[in-house]
């Protein structure tokens, strides 16, 4: 694994801040976050600190001299070449080129696993996303927060943590009764029977699929049955629809290690279920009540604005019991570290009573995450295509994904970031012009990375690491940087839970070998030497255009 070069030019810094203090030209401070940023301008180095800046009030000293102080002291050795002060306070830091140049071949041997930290150290998390319910197709709306959960797990992986990816199967309560209500009267009108669809029962077209399916396995086993529905018919049509939700998952390359069925937390085939042994924790910590014939979580004693049903008058679990209990299984009885839900922006409000839940059961209340996304608006060029799901006229995530592709489908789901709406340009994700489709671009960079390297060997020509000290035009460092920039950004990604800042990366970085392209020739005729040079920079950002990819869950060619 990597270390992010900003974390070793951190470390020099906090050294020569701890020396200065030593040293008495400062006074003791309290300890302090250390902010290594890249400047926006090349011109003012590889990396910025604004330490001084925030240090200046509290010890009473001028910006620039604090940060002189701090500056005279960090040392000059790799992967620092320069130290400079500007103003008002800044410290200016410059690699040094040669190391930078050296790292190539780390890059190179680590291939499409370049990127990868150790900041996790084993720290187990857990994603559940998608968690849609296993009533009707999935949804556009779906598919981005399979996307958006599945590229976090990728990124936290890469970052060295433990990670578990988990879909919730809500297959128990109302609107399971109602879809096998609702596929029970579709059954039936297989057969000619004149059945009206329950009152709400699911309109879509697909119901008549799964009923058609049902016929076909097993004929008319259920068509004198008295039950409505019959269990049995409920639980198959359940099982096609959560293998339908398998399968248009496969097709955008979305796997999960584990499906968690809502009805396994009220098992007790073997003893208390995962249900009651939560209940009973709110219970033994008196976080219920009860009135109005019903059970109620006492959250406002936790800073809720008002308590929340646990189990309805007529003896039925809410959801946000499931909820109780399914968190509690994650925590206490999976001991998950960290926990990330991945839920649509409705939701919203049902993050401060979860969180309160599982500080009452037992777990750490902090320690569970929720990852909210917006809605994505489908459209073709300049129209709108709408999506409806209860009237049986609406686009698929796997109509979507058929049309243009798991690549774009993945590329654009992970454009914009968790918290802002999207605009799906259907038109764009299905060109191959990268003029149009950002994933083409990305891509075409990468197999033209594989271009050059293969016909400069049919040419003779190999990479070669003997005149790095060559690579010394603009271009050249600019590509160089963005190759090297990956593993602090992999590190970021994972603090902050944003894994949109890939496509953002893998567009910057084709962009500098595309302009390295255009500018230079990688294979000079009579210059072998530099030509070498240039084919291991490039083999280089073949290696770091496949990573990033590989992180989206994007295809990364040898040829187009």
């Amino acid at each position: 694994m990597a270390r992010a070069t900003r974390d070793l030019v951190g470390e020099l810094v906090r050294n020569a801040l701890e020396l200065a203090q030593a040293d008495g030209a400062l006074p003791p401070i309290p300890p302090i976050e250390l902010r290594i940023e890249r400047p926006k301008e090349r011109e003012h180095g590889d990396y910025s600190c604004n330490v001084a800046l925030r240090l200046a009030s509290a010890v009473r000293m001028p910006p620039m001299d604090v940060a002189a102080a701090i500056a005279q002291r960090i040392m000059r050795t790799e992967p620092i070449a320069d130290v400079d002060v500007a103003r008002p306070g800044f410290i200016n830091i410059t690699l040094d080129a040669e190391w930078q140049r050296n790292l190539l071949l780390t890059v190179i041997d680590a291939g499409d696993q370049w990127g990868r930290v150790d900041q996790g150290a084993g720290h187990r998390v857990q994603v559940e996303f998608v968690s849609a319910n296993p009533t009707g197709p999935l949804q556009v709306g779906n598919g981005r927060g399979a996307v958006l959960g599945d590229a976090l797990a990728s990124v936290l992986d890469a970052a060295g943590f433990e990670v578990q990816r988990e879909y919730y199967v809500n297959d128990a309560g109302a609107q399971i009764r109602l879809f096998g209500r609702t596929l029970f009267a579709r059954y039936q009108q297989q057969f000619g029977r004149e059945v009206p669809l329950p009152e709400g029962g699911y309109q879509g077209a697909y119901m008549v699929d799964v009923a058609k399916q049902l016929k076909d396995e097993e004929g008319d086993r259920w068509l004198q049955s008295s039950d409505d529905p019959p269990p049995e018919l409920s639980e198959r049509g359940l099982q096609l629809m959560i293998e339908q939700i398998r399968d248009d998952l496969a097709l955008l390359r979305v796997e999960f290690d584990h499906w968690q069925r809502e009805s396994a937390l009220y098992d007790g085939a073997n003893g208390a279920s995962t249900y009651d042994v939560a209940m009973d924790r709110l219970r033994s910590g008196s976080y219920v009540i009860e009135k109005e014939g019903a059970v109620w979580f006492r959250s406002e004693d936790l800073g809720e604005d008002k308590d929340n049903v646990l189990i309805r008058s007529s003896g039925e679990p809410t959801y946000f019991a499931s909820d109780v209990a399914y968190h509690y299984d994650k925590f206490l009885t999976r001991a998950f570290d960290t926990v990330i839900d991945v839920w649509g922006a409705d939701h919203q409000g049902h993050v401060a009573r979860t969180k309160a839940a599982v500080s009452a059961v037992g777990g750490d209340g902090e320690a569970l995450e929720v990852l909210l996304y917006q809605l994505v608006h489908l459209r073709r060029g300049d129209e709108r295509v709408r999506m409806s799901k209860r009237t049986g006229e609406i686009v698929t995530l796997r109509e979507l994904v058929q049309e243009v592709g798991a690549d774009a489908a993945r590329f654009f789901m992970l454009q914009r970031s968790a918290d802002a709406q999207m605009d799906f340009d259907l038109a764009a994700a299905a060109s191959a012009d990268p003029r149009q489709n950002p994933a083409s671009y990305v891509k075409y960079a990468h197999a033209r990375c594989a271009s050059v390297l293969r016909n400069a060997q049919e040419a003779g020509l190999d990479p070669s690491s003997d005149h790095l000290d060559l690579l010394t035009e603009e271009q050249e460092s600019v590509l160089i940087g963005e190759i090297l920039r990956l593993p602090e950004l992999v590190a970021d990604m994972a603090t902050r839970r944003e894994p949109h800042h890939l496509t953002y990366y893998a567009q910057s970085l084709a962009q500098a070998f595309t302009q390295f392209y255009d500018a230079l020739r990688i294979v000079v005729p009579d210059e072998p030497e530099r030509s070498g040079a240039r084919l291991t920079l490039t083999q280089a950002a073949q290696a770091a255009l496949a990573a990033a990819l590989t992180l989206i869950g994007v295809d990364a060619p040898d040829e187009m």
